[in-house]
């Protein structure tokens, strides 16, 4: 009997613990002004994945192009 009392105290005080839930009015500036944020952040953290990605498939690249490069080159010069 107790431990059900114990136990119904912790939940009522858990309960009461936790905040309500507000409604609030967010003026146009403020709205626009986070949504630009996240906008931003999203694009900036996109922004640097793609960056980090491109550097090595940018080296890639050119060492295919110069392995061509090179290839034309023996294939055009007489043995």
């Amino acid at each position: 009997m107790q431990s059900i009392l114990i136990f119904s105290l912790m939940v009522i005080a858990l309960l009461l613990a936790v905040p309500q839930g507000t409604v609030a009015y967010v003026g146009p500036g403020a709205g626009i002004a986070a949504i630009g944020t996240v906008i931003a952040l999203i694009g900036g953290i996109l922004l640097a994945i793609v960056a980090f990605l491109w550097y090595p498939i940018k080296r890639l690249l050119a060492k295919i192009k110069q392995k061509r490069v090179n290839e034309n080159d023996q294939e055009g010069t007489p043995s």
